[in-house]
């Protein structure tokens, strides 16, 4: 990484780096952690001087509550998604950071400034997942999750009723811009229940992204819901992998910055992370979409097809409804815990 990524957010930052401080940030880790270390971090120390520490976590704002509630912050930028960033936000765990302060507006997609906590930087999704190596035949629908017949074997599930539940339904063939209306009734959270209810017994769950992958490689799932860049990375280390991009999932990760952080450091970073062409080796690391639309251009031609945001790829799909699951995660996380332990 040289300076051929120290377009505009350089500009912002060159006259710091004399002086500057250490940073901290946190991700999710895995092949994630590494594609932003390529395409954001190392760059981001070549270009300032500034020594960036990184961390992981699962997710979750009960460690963010707990460093800004006892005055120990120990990180500063942090990875979250949107959902967990809105009940940070609304709890006063994170600072004021928002793209248009960034100046970064006019060139992002809608849902990645829709905030003043954070900024949207990668589109991620939930796809279905096999091992082309093992199938004679392609699953192409989350119903082919159902069909243990064709597909014997152990199904593959996240561990949690977000994204859980809508691929049941998407599966019980509601239609994926029904998704929402119909599980917000209890007529409709019992369907999906009742969907689950029907492959309980061959559902292996997940918690950690790089799981999925791993047990489609050892055999002990035969399809699954998995991360499209897990996939895509698991590939690139020689295997066979296939995604049905029908009705896939996606979603948006933010840059947030935590309540006594290291704002001005913090918000150079996020700013320099932002930058297209810096968003551009982003996708040759891993293959999710990035939210800086003038990256689009840069981006390999072979990489486009392989992105969550590829307008083919996007036909049908369910957009997470963050309001949705603000509302009603404390209802259905409870209930789907309660499902998992009878």
């Amino acid at each position: 990484m040289k300076p051929i990524f120290l377009t505009t957010a350089y500009a912002l930052i060159a006259a710091t780096s004399a002086s500057a401080q250490d940073l901290t940030v946190t991700g999710f880790g895995g092949s994630l952690q590494d594609a932003q270390r390529a395409a954001y971090i190392e760059p981001f120390e070549t270009a300032t001087g500034i020594k960036v520490n990184e961390d992981t976590y699962g997710g979750g704002i009960s460690k963010i509550k707990a460093m800004v509630d006892t005055g120990s912050v120990v990180w500063d930028v942090v990875q979250m998604d949107e959902n967990e960033m809105i009940l940070a936000c609304d709890e006063g765990l994170l600072e004021t950071v928002s793209a248009a302060d960034l100046g970064l507006g006019t060139s992002l997609l809608d849902q990645a400034k829709d905030t003043d906590c954070g900024v949207g930087f990668f589109v991620w999704s939930l796809v279905l997942g096999f091992d082309g190596a093992r199938q004679d035949k392609i699953p192409t629908s989350w119903a082919d999750m159902w069909d243990l017949e064709t597909w014997p074997g152990g199904r593959g599930l996240r561990k949690q009723a977000r994204m859980t539940l809508e691929i049941a339904l998407v599966a019980d063939g509601v239609p994926a811009e029904d998704v929402y209306d119909v599980l917000a009734t209890p007529e409709g959270a019992d369907r999906a229940f009742a969907k689950l209810d029907e492959i309980k017994d061959h559902i292996v769950w997940w918690e950690s992204g790089a799981q999925a992958p791993e047990w489609l490689a050892s055999g002990d799932v035969a399809l699954t819901a998995a991360y499209n860049g897990r996939i895509a990375n698991a590939n690139k280390e020689g295997r066979e992998f296939g995604i049905s991009w029908t009705n896939q999932l996606y979603a948006m990760d933010f840059w947030t910055v935590v309540k006594g952080g290291d704002l001005e450091t913090s918000r150079k970073f996020i700013s320099f992370a932002m930058d297209a062409p810096n968003q551009k080796v982003f996708t040759d690391q891993i293959p999710y979409g990035v939210t800086n639309t003038e990256a689009n251009a840069l981006i390999d031609p072979e990489i486009a097809p392989q992105l969550p945001t590829d307008p083919d790829n996007l036909e049908g799909a369910v957009a997470l409804s963050t309001a949705f699951w603000v509302d009603h995660e404390e209802e259905l996380q409870t209930r789907f815990t309660q499902w998992l332990a009878n």
